[in-house]
């Protein structure tokens, strides 16, 4: 009820600020509406939505299995921590524009580039926070695993998961909100289909009513995969927590 009543606010002062600065300016929700209905009728809203998203998989999927990989390793061993730390350090403050223009520059305008510099930019935020989780892991049950001599897989699922499941619920949720924002850069930079590509042509008309109608959307698509998906598993993994009154 009270996130209905916030977007009737939202929208209210949406209607208000375009009837203040005028609809080449901002548009009012109605107008975007109508655009949007006009894209979703000729395909090309759906076609460049489902290429975005699967950017955002493909670019999410690589940085999560490596950053994960290296977190381990860096939580779990010294040398490698010392020997990686400067290089995560330098990749987390490493501008995005940056590595997305170098990709683009020394390996072409192409799919892996593009996939290759938004997974790069997630990555570190991977690794730093797998890598706090593997230090917290309990060394006691690491050690009852051997004990026992526990096999690999079921060491992994019944010992290493659990204990690490809040920390991946934590990447992932901080890393799905930081692909799609560099997603659409690189799509806006280099790409010729997407929401970004199509964001930049609206830019370039001084469209913004356009730029709106394909924006909104996919940050709805994304809302809606924050809401029905992430938040849902992150409830899951961290249920052994107490909860607030």
């Amino acid at each position: 009820m009270f996130r209905l009543a916030s977007l009737l606010v939202l929208l209210l002062i949406w209607q208000l600020g375009s009837s203040l600065a005028g609809p080449r300016m901002l548009p009012a929700p109605l107008a975007v509406v109508t655009v949007i209905g006009a894209e979703a009728r000729s395909g090309a809203l759906f076609l460049n939505l489902a290429i975005t998203l699967l950017r955002v998989m493909a670019s999410f999927a690589l940085a999560m299995g490596l950053g994960t990989a290296l977190g381990m390793a860096m939580g779990r061993h010294k040398a490698v921590d010392r020997l990686c730390d400067p290089w995560l350090i330098i990749l987390l403050n490493l501008p995005a524009l940056v590595i997305i223009v170098l990709a683009y520059i020394w390996i072409g305008l192409n799919e892996t580039a593009a996939i290759g510099a938004v997974a790069l930019n997630k990555l570190p935020n991977t690794a730093a926070t797998v890598r706090e989780g593997a230090r917290a892991l309990d060394a006691s049950l690491d050690e009852m695993a051997r004990v026992f001599a526990m096999p690999f897989g079921v060491r992994v699922r019944h010992i290493l998961l659990p204990q690490l499941a809040p920390y991946l619920a934590a990447a992932t949720r901080s890393g799905l909100s930081l692909v799609w924002k560099i997603v659409l850069v690189v799509e806006l930079l280099g790409r010729s289909n997407g929401v970004g590509f199509e964001i930049g042509v609206a830019f370039q008309l001084f469209d913004v009513t356009r730029l709106l109608a394909y924006a909104l959307p996919f940050v709805g698509l994304m809302l809606a995969i924050e809401t029905f998906i992430v938040q849902p598993i992150e409830r899951h993994v961290s249920r052994w927590r107490p909860q607030r009154a």
